[in-house]
């Protein structure tokens, strides 16, 4: 089986990386016109070497003047191990300093050191420089690491390097495909005949041809139309592998290096995101809160204003939890590591670890916030996942959203789900939805306590609307409104009728004088029959002013003993059977009827012979055929 390790240069400008790449692999990774010009390298390169048992090692190329850190940074967040070159006739320099800095900083599993241009110096001072290096990377990820004399120009030392690069690249662990697919985007640009082109290394997870993929943050929506791995066709890319996708329906303008590619609607963009930040012990002054700092993850670089949580100025090599407030969206995941550098100078200062993505909006300073990052830094899996559903409150979160704010793969994070669920400190909604039990219980006192409020306020009516009762209750969620009020129901704690909610304990009951007056409203409707009052006459009638809302008239609607038939018109349910009886005989004496027939029929004007034939109509009585009404199915 294939594996892949990425290699990422490292080191001060013209100390030769890009001229060992092209002795180690036969492959220029200076591609510009300028780079060949100036013979200095400016952007990104890549090359690799196929070793024996199916090992790729990847290697990307970066530029080490300081003017161009921000390229380097785009190429070394997805390397596995660094390669730091370091010159023998110039020994440390400024840019190896901070390029071992950077890779410090994103936590880089691994790596050596390579002495170039040992051809130029003598052995006496090959090993002053040896000296100089062993103390430059001690207590670094690179202290005990090899340390490799080669020269481009003799090939001296070229087989122990490519030795020492594959002995570690086999120590590398392998990257969990249990992950969302990301690739984030370090180079875009346009094959004729084929179209949109970008390049990157797959973060994680897999990418297929004729995938749905998304362009982050950008939303653009796209069909992956073909994938290569070092310039060959390939049905499938996994992560580690430097990647070619040709995409179909998205045009190269749309894009640019910083977006990442993934599948569509997995990925979170957020603007505000909090994480640890750790401050380098050679950071030339303290980060006061609100600096506004230029913010390196993946291949994105976007300035950001630091917030800290617990304190007014972080001194160098101090950690403390900070928020991030970003100037454009960023897209990563929780655990992403993260490298900042001063607005001016541009140097690198600080970085760390992203913990939240999509935070929850406490209060900057709140101590529930810092005790929240603390459990996502601490905690173990099923904990951070709880914390994470917990924070979602009453709106509940689907899976696939879910799992762009987590640190776990789809199959490990629907794994955890079921466990929390089977504990009962997760709850279902449905399938893909879910609930924390504090916010479900936090929900459910808020509509309990909206009924009863509702029931104080108006004990005439028997029930609130379902749409009053879930704004009132904090706008939930549809879907989880409608599973707690199934719960509440269930457990006998509300009933449901039609559109209106009560509590199964609330009753209408009236006082002797209301029943007196709701009495004779009703004795109204029945002796008018097919000729009734309007609601405010027959209000008027018992001493009463108001229309159809008013609550003595509604008991009368609640009940069903009175029924709209058009607006301000009702008739009663008995005297509506009785008129339905004698039409029924008539159309089945007659075959078809007008209005004219209805009105003889009942003795009543155009203004309820109108309304109530278009009623019979609703009710599936008749049916109208021209100006005309026949029986339905008659």
């Amino acid at each position: 089986m294939t594996r892949h390790v990425v290699v990422g240069t490292a080191g001060h400008i013209d100390h030769g990386k890009t001229s060992l790449v092209k002795a180690l692999t036969g492959i220029d990774t200076d591609r510009l016109p300028e780079e060949k010009a100036r013979g200095i390298t400016i952007d990104l390169g890549f090359a690799f070497l196929e070793e024996p048992g199916g090992l790729t090692i990847e290697i990307v190329d970066v530029p080490g003047h300081e003017r161009f850190v921000k390229n380097m940074l785009a190429g070394v967040g997805g390397i596995d191990l660094a390669m730091l070159v370091i010159a023998a006739d110039e020994g440390v320099m400024p840019q190896t300093r901070e390029h071992l800095a950077i890779c410090s900083l994103l936590r880089i599993r691994g790596g050596l050191v390579a002495l170039t241009k040992t051809d130029l110096v003598e052995p006496d001072w090959l090993e002053l420089v040896r000296d100089d290096v062993a103390t430059l990377v001690r207590a670094t990820f690179l202290q005990g690491a090899p340390i490799v004399p080669v020269s481009a120009k003799t090939g001296a030392g070229l087989p122990e390097l490519r030795q020492a690069l594959r002995r570690l690249a086999e120590s590398v662990p392998e990257r969990a495909v249990d992950q969302l697919a990301r690739l984030p985007i370090d180079r875009v640009f346009t094959v004729k005949g084929f179209g949109t082109v970008v390049t990157g290394t797959l973060a994680a997870g897999r990418l297929a041809v004729d995938d749905r993929v998304e362009v982050y943050p950008k939303g653009v929506e796209a069909k992956v139309r073909g994938l290569q791995t070092h310039g060959h066709p390939v049905a499938e890319a996994r992560a580690g592998q430097r990647t070619a996708v040709n995409l179909q329906g998205v045009e190269r303008a749309a894009l640019e290096r910083g977006d990442v590619l993934a599948h569509a609607g997995t990925l979170v963009p957020a603007v505000l995101v909090d994480g640890t930040l750790e401050l380098l012990p050679d950071a030339p002054r303290g980060l006061k809160t609100r600096t506004r700092v230029r913010f390196h993850a993946g291949t994105s670089e976007i300035m950001a204003r630091v917030l800290l949580l617990d304190r007014a100025e972080l001194a160098p090599g101090e950690t403390a939890f900070a928020r991030f407030r970003l100037e454009a969206p960023l897209v990563a995941l929780p655990s992403d590591r993260f490298v900042v550098r001063s607005y001016s100078p541009i140097v690198t200062i600080g970085g760390g670890t992203l913990l939240d993505v999509d935070p929850p909006r406490f209060k900057r300073k709140a101590p529930a916030l810092v005790a929240h990052l603390t459990l996502l830094q601490t905690g173990g899996p099923e904990v951070v996942l709880e914390e994470h559903v917990r924070h979602v409150g009453a709106a509940g979160v689907r899976l696939t959203a879910l799992s762009g704010r987590v640190p776990f793969g789809p199959e490990r994070l629907r794994g955890l789900l079921d466990a929390l669920v089977a504990a009962g400190r997760v709850l279902v909604v449905d399938r893909d939805w879910f609930l924390h039990p504090e916010s479900g219980s936090r929900l459910r006192a808020l509509v309990v306590g909206a009924l009863a409020a509702f029931h104080r306020a108006h004990p005439l009516r028997p029930g609130m609307s379902r749409e009053e009762l879930r704004g009132r209750s904090g706008g939930a969620d549809e879907r989880v409104f409608a599973a707690l009020l199934a719960a509440l129901e269930t457990e006998g704690v509300v009933k449901s009728e039609r559109d209106k909610v009560r509590l199964a304990a609330h009753e209408v009951r009236l006082t002797p004088e209301q029943q007196r007056v709701v009495d004779q409203i009703e004795q109204e409707f029945l002796r008018a029959e097919a000729a009734p009052p309007s609601p405010d006459e027959a209000l008027a009638r018992a001493g009463l002013r108001g229309d159809e809302e008013h609550e003595l008239f509604q008991v009368l609607v609640q009940s069903g003993r009175l029924l709209r038939v058009k607006e301000s018109l009702f008739f009663h349910a008995r005297a509506l059977d009785a008129i339905q009886q004698k039409l029924v005989a008539m159309l089945r004496e007659r075959k078809e009827i007008g209005p004219a027939d209805i009105k003889d029929l009942l003795g009543i004007s155009r203004k309820y012979a109108i309304p109530l034939l278009e009623f019979f109509d609703q009710r599936r009585v008749t049916t109208r055929v021209g100006e005309r009404r026949v029986l339905r199915g008659g």
